[in-house]
Order: C-alpha cells, then sequence, then structure tokens
C-alpha cells in the first residue's frame, strides 16, 4: 500500500481529480457576493404640445413621463439555495418587455441563469424547470441586488408563467416566483 501511495501516478490522478472537482463544484461560490443594482427601466419622456398660451412654467411644450406597466409580479421561494426577492414583468412605454428582479438574495453558483418557465413553482420541487417549455434570458447578473433582463418579443408570457434563478451545471433551481397578473 505504502508504494502505490509513493508512486507519481497516483499523485498525478489525485492531483487531476481534485482540479475537475474544483472546476464542476466552485466550492469558493459559497463564500462570495456578486451584488449589481441596476436602476428600473427608465420611463419614456412623450412631449405634448400645449395651448398657444405659454402661461404653463413648462413652456409651449410639456414633457409627460410614461412609466413602464407591471404585466405580472411574485415572490421567490427557496430550493436547493436560500433565495428570496421578487419579478416584475414590466412592459415599456415602446412594447419591449423587461423582467426585473428586486431584492434579490441568493447564493452565488457555477452557471447560474435566468429562465421563464411554463412549470409550476412549488417548495421542494426543483427539478421541474427545465422538464416542459423555457426561455433563458441570460446569466444572473448577480446573486444580490437588482437587475433587468430583456425579454424577447417572440416570448409568450401566458405559457410562460414562473422565473426560475436556474443552475446549468448541476439543472436545479436555486429558487423560484410564479409569475401572477
Amino acid at each position: 500500500m505504502k508504494s502505490v501511495l509513493r508512486h507519481p501516478v497516483t499523485w498525478i490522478v489525485a492531483a487531476a481529480g481534485v482540479a475537475v472537482a474544483m472546476y464542476l463544484f466552485q466550492p469558493w461560490r459559497l463564500f462570495t457576493t456578486v451584488e449589481v443594482n441596476e436602476p428600473p427601466p427608465a420611463a419614456a419622456v412623450v412631449s405634448s404640445a400645449s395651448s398657444a398660451s405659454s402661461a404653463s412654467p413648462a413652456g409651449p411644450e410639456a414633457s409627460i413621463a410614461a412609466a413602464p406597466m407591471v404585466l405580472a409580479t411574485g415572490s421567490f421561494i427557496t430550493h436547493e439555495h436560500d433565495t428570496s426577492g421578487t419579478a416584475k414583468v414590466l412592459q415599456l412605454p415602446d412594447g419591449k418587455r423587461v423582467l426585473r428582479i428586486e431584492n434579490l438574495e441568493t447564493s452565488d453558483g457555477p452557471d447560474l441563469r435566468v429562465w421563464l418557465s411554463d412549470q409550476p413553482v412549488r417548495e421542494g420541487d426543483w427539478r421541474v424547470f427545465d422538464d416542459g417549455r423555457w426561455l433563458e434570458l441570460g446569466e444572473l447578473k448577480g446573486n444580490k441586488g437588482n437587475a433587468n433582463y430583456m425579454i424577447p418579443a417572440s416570448a409568450d408570457l401566458d405559457a410562460l408563467t414562473s422565473v426560475t434563478i436556474w443552475c446549468r451545471r448541476f439543472a436545479v433551481s436555486f429558487g423560484a416566483a410564479s409569475l401572477k397578473v
């Protein structure tokens, strides 16, 4: 037994095993935080002509801010890792849609993605989100804070009624929220 442990091939195989495990699990990410604080999508400024009288302090043209419309909201529940925060689907005045995640708190992890899914959100049911239809909106920008994710115009929000923080490497949901009107 001592000769096997002293053999250089044993040490090379062991080092390779440790390297592969470090790559797959990235254990240091349990102790890292990536904070992001993007502002909400800006309201559009719509210019409107006023009457011929310029008695208004704004002058002959006034600006009106058109705020984004909230189409759906939901609160995150914990799945594989403690997760909290809210998700909102916003429609901007120009018709574009954005998923806004606010006050997110979750663990950092390898290969985290933001997905819209047609699967229901249930406690303890954290492997279902890749079973049905899903749409990836991109990499998770940060595991703490506020972020915006553009939703493609082709996305069917009548069918995609939940959002998940999805770990693509291990095929698990860190947390998810049902999007309710």
